[in-house]
């Protein structure tokens, strides 16, 4: 494997374990009134997260099928 896969499949790893180490946090917050920032922030974080993701794969990908 290249360097390019193997920091597509780390971003992708370590993207996973921060999602769920946020996620689990923030069960505890979730009854708080200042908990709505914190959900937007973690939606935007993992739609950006995971379009770089698809970004990753497909750069990684594309010459492999040309």
């Amino acid at each position: 494997m290249d360097l390019l896969s193997w920091m597509a499949v780390g971003f992708i790893v370590i993207g996973f374990v921060v999602l769920a180490f946020i996620t689990r946090n923030m069960e505890n917050e979730v009854h708080q009134s200042s908990a709505t920032q914190s959900i937007i922030w973690k939606i935007v974080g993992t739609a950006v997260w995971g379009i770089v993701s698809i970004f990753l794969i497909v750069y990684w990908l594309f010459p492999r099928f040309l």
